[in-house]
């Protein structure tokens, strides 16, 4: 006996072992507590914001968020396709499986109200691929560019400054043109490819920069060591110093300065040395990379992510505004 209870006593038939089975291997009522959560992960809910990156699990479908309307959310992918989900799914936020919450701002595309039509009005319409302008309440509904800056909504395109931005290649070109496009046409500044820096020496004697002739050059992976620092040191320190100002980047490609959290990343993978970074990035992310063809697919599909300034990362932004004031400075 325990107490006032009988205690059953069971006989091994390996041994003659006495078990006690008095004990509750149970612990007490199981449907007592909050049973049906034991053992189960809690999702983390994150406030719905326009433009955030989320995939569907189920689907693989990717995008940003461009639309909230009667329960339905709606991701618009790197193609510019859209597509509805329920608001009270699951989704991938840069690898973690969220649930999402009430948004604390509009992220219908009446939040993206005020876009110029078409023309140089202080927008970057007049070439495809700028990004809009945004009027944006706090500023008492004044039109902001995609680098930030308060669009001239009154003032036609300059005619092209002597003075020009220079850039490594396509890809840089045409991430300068959607971040800064509406400024630079305002400023009447133009970019040009330099198709690789190992060119920039002779396209400088080229085009003999001069007071009212200044370039300014963005150069990638602008680190000590590096070829392009040599490049860029061989021009700070030659004929054209005085009217030349070439600054850059630490990343290996332009691609490196889109915030990774653009295209559901927590950080770009590292790549070898002996692998082509661009390729290297592509098979890291499970996209085709065998041809030129599937690098500039890959390209555009990092693009279309980017939509202001604040999708890029500081030490290129930092850098593009040095460039505009350098080549945009008045006469003293």
């Amino acid at each position: 006996m325990v107490g006032d209870r009988p205690v059953d006593v069971v006989r091994s038939p390996l041994d003659s072992t006495l078990v006690r089975v008095d004990d509750d291997r149970y612990g007490g009522d199981v449907l007592s507590g909050d049973w049906r959560s034991r053992g189960v992960k809690k999702v983390r809910q994150v406030p719905l914001e326009r433009d955030m990156v989320l995939e569907d699990p189920d689907s693989g479908w990717a995008g940003a968020v461009v639309g909230l309307e009667a329960g339905n959310i709606a991701l618009e992918d790197w193609k510019g396709r859209t597509r509805s989900f329920p608001f009270t799914g699951q989704f991938l936020l840069e690898g973690e499986l969220v649930t999402l919450g009430r948004p604390q701002a509009p992220v219908g595309r009446s939040a993206a109200a005020g876009r110029a039509a078409s023309g140089p009005h202080g927008t970057a319409a007049g070439r495809p691929g700028a990004a809009p302008a945004v009027r944006h309440a706090s500023d008492g509904g004044r039109l902001r560019t995609a680098s930030g800056s308060f669009a001239v909504e009154s003032q036609r395109a300059r005619v092209a400054l002597p003075s020009r931005i220079m850039v490594e290649g396509k890809h840089d070109a045409e991430l300068v043109e959607k971040v800064w496009g509406a400024d630079l046409r305002v400023e009447g500044v133009v970019v040009e490819e330099l198709s690789g820096v190992d060119n920039l020496a002779a396209v400088l004697d080229d085009f003999q920069p001069s007071r009212d002739r200044r370039v300014g050059v963005l150069v990638d992976h602008l680190v000590p060591g590096s070829k392009e620092s040599r490049f860029a040191s061989a021009v700070m320190q030659g004929k054209w110093v005085a009217h030349v100002l070439v600054v850059g980047h630490p990343f290996v490609d332009v691609w490196q300065s889109v915030k990774p959290a653009r295209v559901g990343l927590q950080a770009w993978p590292t790549i070898p040395r002996s692998i082509e970074w661009k390729k290297g990035i592509c098979q890291a992310l499970g996209w085709p990379h065998a041809e030129q063809a599937d690098i500039a697919r890959a390209w555009q599909r990092i693009l279309g992510q980017v939509r202001t300034f604040a999708d890029l990362e500081p030490q290129l932004l930092g850098r593009v505004e040095e460039l505009i004031d350098f080549v945009t400075e008045p006469k003293a």
